[in-house]
């Protein structure tokens, strides 16, 4: 290939994320059809099926409902999170598929996606057709999840193709609003979306306040540097956000009795270094994994990407940083 790639290296932190997301959602999906099965126990195959169809539904829904809650610590490591959502959404399309073949009725499936006069309804809208838009789209998302498309792509294009998430998203609330509460005459599947849709717009919200609270930048003490308070208030091996006014921001990160800051913006993909957290002494970007030491600004090898560095000290029990950057990988 002409592009070139480096693949982010793997460490201890995520190989634990990926096993505990995996035996999450397992345990999900197995708890959800035995407590199905027990409620219901099926008569048939296809009965069967409908259990596992609807198992994998209903995680793929809540799993893309975290992949946008933004700005929480456990989704260090997003790109695994949507990648496992697509796979998720992927396998209860199979078991619907599975169940029309078990019922030799997949002609009437493909008629569902065709009747056009359907589609000027709202009782009868054939919802699987936006269910199966969904995964196209988190489908392009996944297959081009990789650095390789980013390069080729180039980050401005890469970033406007994996937005089309929040598409997805929206018509999987609508595919199940058209579709799945028309036949389960029960609270919980619009409790779900209720909460899941009224989670990311309140979590959206919430993060453009502290956005907006963060961009007035703090006021500069008489020399010219930014107080941001004790050591303890810092959490350790996290960041506290900082900005001068009219200024780039500044995470301020703590690893024990180390304290250091860098711009906050990974050199990636300009991830929010400062929503990350420290991981085997560097700082680790939570949207891709990307790390940085504290000290310098720069990537472990083999990797050599450098970050903008902020001096940094300690006056009179206070932890203040000078907003003027220092050049990247400086110490």
């Amino acid at each position: 290939m002409s592009v070139e790639y480096r693949a982010v290296q793997w460490n201890r932190a995520k190989l634990v994320y990926d096993a505990v997301l995996l035996a999450a959602i397992a345990l999900f999906i197995g708890g959800f059809a035995a407590i199905a099965w027990r409620l219901a126990p099926p008569q048939s195959l296809p009965g069967a099926l409908d259990i596992w169809l609807r198992a994998f539904g209903v995680c793929a829904f809540l799993m893309l409902t975290v992949v946008l809650s933004i700005g929480l610590p456990h989704l260090y490591n997003r790109r695994h999170f949507g990648v496992l959502t697509f796979c998720v959404a992927a396998i209860h399309a199979w078991f619907l598929f599975d169940y029309y073949w078990v019922l030799n009725d997949l002609p009437k499936l493909a008629a569902q996606f065709t009747n056009w006069p359907a589609y000027g309804k709202f009782i009868g809208f054939p919802f699987k057709t936006l269910g199966l838009a969904a995964l196209l789209i988190l489908f392009l998302m996944a297959s081009t999840s990789h650095d390789f498309w980013l390069n080729f792509l180039s980050p401005r294009i890469w970033k406007a193709l994996h937005m089309a998430v929040y598409l997805a998203y929206g018509l999987v609330v609508i595919h199940v609003a058209l579709g799945i509460m028309q036949y389960e005459p029960t609270p919980l599947i619009p409790l779900m979306l209720a909460a899941g849709f009224g989670a990311v717009v309140a979590l959206h919200l919430l993060a453009g306040w502290r956005e907006r609270r963060i961009d007035r930048g703090a006021a500069l003490g008489g020399d010219g540097w930014i107080s941001v308070g004790p050591p303890g208030e810092i959490p350790d091996q996290g960041a506290r956000i900082t900005a001068a006014p009219g200024g780039e921001r500044i995470a301020v990160f703590r690893d024990g009795n180390i304290i250091g800051a860098l711009t906050n913006l990974c050199a990636h993909q300009n991830g929010p270094l400062g929503e990350g957290r420290v991981v085997d002494g560097c700082v680790t970007c939570p949207w891709h994994g990307f790390q940085y030491r504290l000290e310098d600004g720069c990537a472990p090898p083999p990797f050599t990407e450098k970050l903008v560095t902020y001096r940094v000290r300690v006056n009179r029990g206070v932890v203040e940083v000078d907003p003027r950057p220092l050049p990247p990988g400086t110490v």
